[in-house]
């Protein structure tokens, strides 16, 4: 099993959560391990939907995430990904209060595909949604300062 690079994780997660789809969400990176993912969103009154709960596309936007930073954890230093499946059970209902967590964990991950799982929880712990998540593998595709970042993993 590899470590995660900590000063790689610092410098991703300081593109990564100040992106503007991040920002939009007010979600994070909170903590990446290999074929581990930990996102949050801090939850506002933004993310309601006008029966007054988190709506749904806020709670695919954090399994989608977390999904794929799970898998992204275990790739190739340099490579990218892409969502090409998600699907997502919503098993209850969120309030505007506290947090959404996101957490992701790699299924498998092979040589142009990767299946990822999230389970999302509000900050009181009750599970609101199960998702699994299928990436492409994009060698191409790379980060944001992909050539400014110090290794992925850690010798």
């Amino acid at each position: 099993m590899k470590k995660i690079n900590p000063a790689w994780l610092e410098m991703v997660q300081a593109g990564v959560n100040y992106c503007p789809y991040f920002d939009l969400q007010s979600m994070s990176i909170a903590d990446l391990s290999w074929g581990e993912a930990r996102l949050e969103i801090e939850l506002q009154k933004k993310h309601l939907q006008p029966f007054g709960v988190v709506h749904g596309g806020v709670i695919s936007s954090i399994a989608d995430a977390a999904g794929f930073w799970g898998v992204y954890s275990q790739a190739e230093d340099g490579v990218g990904m892409t969502t090409v499946e998600l699907k997502v059970n919503y098993l209850a209902p969120a309030k505007a209060e506290g947090q959404l967590i996101g957490l992701g964990r790699c299924i498998k991950l092979g040589r142009n595909l990767g299946l990822g799982e999230a389970s999302i929880h509000t900050s009181d712990g009750r599970q609101v949604a199960h998702a699994t998540t299928t990436l492409m593998i994009i060698p191409q595709l790379q980060l944001n300062n992909q050539d400014r970042l110090p290794p992925k993993f850690l010798e």
